[in-house]
């Protein structure tokens, strides 16, 4: 059994700053991918952020300069800083992780934290 937890959501003001962090555990024999998406109300999940393995990122154009996705291997977590929050960053934002347990590999999901950003 694979479990991802995030921590870190809350309420800040525009050009505030906030870090989440997400923890994998369970039977984990590797973590490939990581990731952040986010949905906000009324729209579409949208990928935020991913980091690899080795630790090539990748990022959503509206983010670019601002989000920093990092992971720490050994503690089997994903970071994502966020600096310069905008009001449109507010959504419900989710971790996700490619996993390989010793019997399977599957792509799991945290169950989301709430980021409030206002103007």
């Amino acid at each position: 059994q694979v479990s991802l937890v995030e921590f870190g959501g809350g309420l800040v003001q525009a050009g505030e700053s906030l870090t989440l962090s997400c923890a994998a555990s369970g039977s984990i024999f590797r973590i490939n991918a990581m990731g952040w998406s986010r949905r906000a109300p009324g729209e579409q999940r949208e990928l935020v952020a991913t980091i690899t393995s080795d630790g090539s990122t990748n990022y959503a154009d509206s983010v670019k300069g601002r989000f920093t996705i990092s992971r720490d291997n050994a503690k089997n977590t994903v970071y994502l800083q966020m600096n310069s929050l905008k009001p449109e960053d507010t959504a419900v934002y989710y971790c996700n992780a490619v996993i390989l347990t010793r019997i399977q590999s599957g792509n799991y999901w945290g169950q989301g934290t709430q980021v409030t950003v206002s103007s």
